[in-house]
This record gives structure tokens, C-alpha cells and sequence, in this order.
């Protein structure tokens, strides 16, 4: 897989609600009402992930989720880091 543009990457985050580009990777935070909540969305996250086999760094703390994506074989962010952003948002 072929590393995005930064113009490619501009464009494709106008469709991507809540992302950004933070250290050269795809991010963002999701914020729960409780930590089931958000102990839920990364369960589905996760089954969603290991269909892709591709495995986004997450910290989890309480209520909240950090995710932030980049594929370390291509240096960069590439569309399987744009596609599993959508797949992700459509798990809220």
C-alpha cells in the first residue's frame, strides 16, 4: 500500500468527522458516557480491525479512547489508515 499525499490526505479528512493529522498519523479522540461504553466500542472495533489486519495504536483511559492511525510498512498514512478512520466512525 502506497503512502497518501498530504493533499490526498486533506481531501479524504474533509469526509472524516473528528479526525486530524497529529505526529504524521491519523487521530482522534472518542469520548463515552462510561467506561462499558467504551470498553464496548473496541470490542466491535476490534473485530472490525482483524478482519483488516491492520492494528491502529489506542490508549484507553476511563471514558476515553486515543486513536491514531499509520501504516509503519508504507512510513505513513495510507488508505487502509482511511478506511479503517471510516469503519471506526461508523461503530459510534
Amino acid at each position: 500500500m502506497m503512502r497518501l499525499s498530504q493533499e490526498e490526505i486533506d481531501e479524504q479528512l474533509k469526509s472524516l468527522p473528528g479526525w486530524s493529522v497529529v505526529n504524521e498519523k491519523l487521530h482522534k479522540e472518542f469520548l463515552f458516557d462510561s467506561f462499558n461504553q467504551a470498553f464496548g466500542f473496541m470490542t466491535r472495533a476490534a473485530m472490525e480491525i482483524e478482519k483488516m489486519n491492520h492494528h491502529p495504536e489506542w490508549f484507553n483511559v476511563y471514558n476515553k479512547i486515543t486513536i491514531e492511525l499509520t501504516t509503519h510498512d508504507a512510513g505513513g498514512i495510507t488508505g487502509n489508515d482511511i478506511n479503517l478512520a471510516r469503519i471506526l466512525n461508523s461503530l459510534l
